[in-house]
């Protein structure tokens, strides 16, 4: 049976009071058209308003300091940055990011706070947790799969109610190769199985993209295509295939984190 098509709802996202927190995006995508495409699909599909996301990217240097007390969960998106690269294949951003940001994922974890990791979100989360994070097996190259909930994930008030099995947009040249222990395996696919975990009760994270629908991973095609996610050959035969994907669940996941949260911690 299919999934019935995902539907944004604008009436909630007017309902903003002063009282209410803000989520805590941060990105790590250099490229000012692909980064901004991914902070307007974050805000179309998790049925968000500017006046509730603080955005940072990380990838432009300025580091701010967090309070986590104000804000409602933090999300991180995906990019062409990878964990488990050794130090001479790190950016300068990334270098100098990095170490915030998994201070930062150790007050996260101590305090089991609202947490959805996307891609590079998940890979460094894994990490921070002693898990393991490489090039070794488990790579994707960009295009729709099917993902299967676990047992696990088919009990998780997040997932409730969902398909047992979905499509979702995917691309990374490292993979988890070893969870850590404390984490719980919600999702799997064929070809990579970690696609969705969770820490605690609110700490989550998912290989593939919750944010995208074809257009953007159109844009990150055509972005990021000389940089060995696929053969640049396959290019135009990547964007046909993207281009015929019906992509929902993921976007419905997006949105049942924001909403969970936004009711749980927003008011105080």
């Amino acid at each position: 049976m299919r999934h019935k098509p995902f539907v944004v709802c604008s009436t909630h996202v007017k309902a903003i009071t002063k009282n209410m927190k803000r989520f805590l995006l941060l990105q790590l995508r250099p490229e000012d058209e692909v980064s901004d495409d991914e902070f307007e699909k974050f805000l179309k599909y998790g049925n968000l308003s500017r006046d509730e996301v603080h955005r940072v990217r990380m990838d432009q240097g300025h580091l701010p300091d967090i309070n986590l007390d104000d804000y409602s969960a933090v999300i991180v998106g995906g990019g062409p940055d990878c964990v488990s690269s050794d130090e001479s294949h790190k950016s300068e951003a990334q270098k100098n990011y990095e170490p915030w940001l998994h201070a930062l994922l150790d007050e996260i974890t101590r305090r089991d706070f609202p947490y959805l990791g996307c891609c590079y979100g998940l890979g460094a989360l894994t990490l921070n947790r002693a898990g393991r994070v490489s090039k070794e097996k488990y790579s994707e190259p960009v295009h729709g799969i099917d993902v299967t909930l676990t047992e696990e994930g088919g009990r998780d008030p997040l997932l409730a109610g969902l398909p047992k099995m979905f499509r979702a947009f995917v691309g990374h040249k490292e993979a988890c190769q070893k969870l850590p222990e404390s984490a719980a395996l919600l999702a799997t696919g064929e070809a990579c199985p970690v696609q969705m975990i969770r820490m605690g009760k609110n700490v989550y994270a998912v290989q593939f993209h919750p944010e995208s629908d074809p257009e953007s991973f159109i844009l990150r095609v055509n972005a990021y295509k000389h940089l060995g996610y696929f053969p640049i050959e396959d290019v135009q035969k990547l964007i046909e295939e993207i281009g015929k994907e019906t992509i929902t669940v993921p976007q419905e996941i997006l949105q049942r984190f924001v909403e969970r949260y936004r009711r749980s911690y927003a008011r105080h």
